[in-house]
């Protein structure tokens, strides 16, 4: 019964059928107003897994949107990705993949004559990001056969993720936007990147913005339901 009233509400609202073309969103949830493209001398590759795609706050895309040489490139297994095996096979660039765990480099321990050393000085660095759940992430990394021995980089989260609208596995777990904002903050001036303007805080800006927009039609809607509302607390 509630499948079918809400087919009939999304057929009936020719909102719905509406989409920005570059954020994916809805006119009335758009954000792409707030994006500001900042330019790094560093790369961010991010692989987004099809069920994120399809998700309404995707925070890869966000990121990437919000990096000028950022790319996204869409797929579960990318062992034969041509785009990526270009990426991986670019004599010019250096690829990691942010990775938490062993055996990962703890960039958050690093000095900045350390982080400087990620990179060789005759190469690009490429930060490969996976953006998917927990348990997509695991499988994307587990099936690419081209990501499983590429070096690994990590942080230790400084604070609580904001990403309040989905739930966490842990209360340190960042989302993408948030993963790479941190990345930035940690290397950006071992490579060139003065973290001092705070350019990069745009990224958490377009993404706290979305959060609270989300939040606030959560709530308008749990006014609207009252005590028979569908949506699970």
């Amino acid at each position: 019964m509630y499948r079918e009233k809400r087919k009939q509400l999304e057929k009936s609202d020719s909102r719905q059928r509406l989409r920005c073309t570059d954020c994916f969103q809805a006119p009335q949830t758009c954000y792409c107003h707030l994006v500001h493209p900042i330019e790094l001398n560093f790369k961010f590759v991010i692989l987004i897994h099809p069920i994120e795609a399809r998700k309404r706050v995707a925070t890869g895309r966000m990121s990437h949107l919000c990096l000028k040489n950022s790319i996204l490139l869409r797929g579960h297994n990318y062992s034969n990705h041509n785009t990526l095996n270009e990426i991986l096979n670019d004599p010019d660039l250096y690829p990691v993949i942010l990775h938490p765990g062993e055996p990962s480099k703890n960039m958050s321990t690093m000095s900045q004559a350390e982080l400087k050393e990620i990179c060789p000085k005759d190469k690009t660095l490429t930060i490969i990001v996976i953006d998917g759940t927990w348990a997509t992430a695991k499988k994307m990394l587990k099936h690419s056969q081209n990501l499983i021995n590429l070096p690994k980089i990590c942080f230790t989260p400084d604070k609580p993720s904001n990403f309040r609208i989905r739930k966490q596995p842990h209360e340190n777990c960042y989302s993408t936007i948030e993963a790479i904002h941190h990345v930035i903050e940690l290397i950006g001036p071992s490579f060139d990147f003065d973290t001092s303007m705070r350019k990069h805080d745009g990224l958490l800006d377009v993404f706290n913005s979305m959060v609270e927009m989300q939040l606030d039609f959560i709530k308008r809607s749990d006014e609207r339901l009252g005590p028979s509302r569908y949506r699970r607390s």
